[in-house]
């Protein structure tokens, strides 16, 4: 069964199953994250509520990605958990090539479920000059359905770019191969300019 509901922050109609991850209490008017099909190239941000989400930055600050929406592309790449060595990899070559992206015009954010705290723990020891943000309770994973590796029980390596527009021009999965993410996100900064 469909139930029409709105999303308050965006106050944008959302259709959702009954048995959806979304619920709108009465009370409280709290809002959880509804389980979309994955999010891909040629997907408009426009169309995913928690795109306009308020999240926690390393550095004490809060931002939506919303808010670089005809400013700015923006490189976000989701890492299973700070201080792993995979993960640790994976910002250094962002960290290692962030000049690059910055020439380009690009915002560049990592995020996870990993509190501010821990985040910004982790980027001072390893040097990071972009934001690390906090996506509490997996929330934007799950809207953005990036699928979950090993059998479900590590969160997956996903990285996007969201060009000036808000457009998806690239989205890439690999948990292995972490160093693969900056090459494939410079090359869809390079083909979107």
């Amino acid at each position: 069964m469909l139930a029409k509901q709105t999303c308050a922050p965006c106050s944008r109609a959302l259709l959702s199953r009954k048995c959806s991850s979304m619920a709108v209490t009465t009370r409280s008017r709290k809002l959880s994250t509804v389980t979309k099909a994955a999010l891909k190239t040629g997907d408009r941000m426009q169309d995913y509520p928690d795109y306009f989400r308020v999240l926690r930055r390393s550095d004490g600050s809060s931002t939506t990605l919303s808010s670089f929406q005809g400013k700015q592309p923006v490189v976000l790449f989701f890492y299973p958990k700070q201080g792993t060595p995979g993960c640790t990899k994976e910002a250094c070559a962002f960290r290692d090539e962030y000049s690059r992206f910055t020439d380009m015009g690009a915002a560049v954010f990592g995020i996870s479920s990993d509190s501010p705290e821990e985040n910004a723990a982790w980027a001072k020891a390893n040097n990071l000059p972009f934001p690390l943000l906090t996506d509490s309770n997996s929330i934007l994973r799950k809207s953005f359905g990036i699928p979950a590796d090993f059998l479900g029980f590590l969160p997956g390596r996903q990285t996007y770019v969201i060009d000036k527009s808000g457009k998806v021009v690239c989205t890439f999965n690999n948990q292995f191969n972490a160093a693969q993410h900056v090459t494939e996100a410079l090359n869809a900064l390079k083909a979107a300019q």
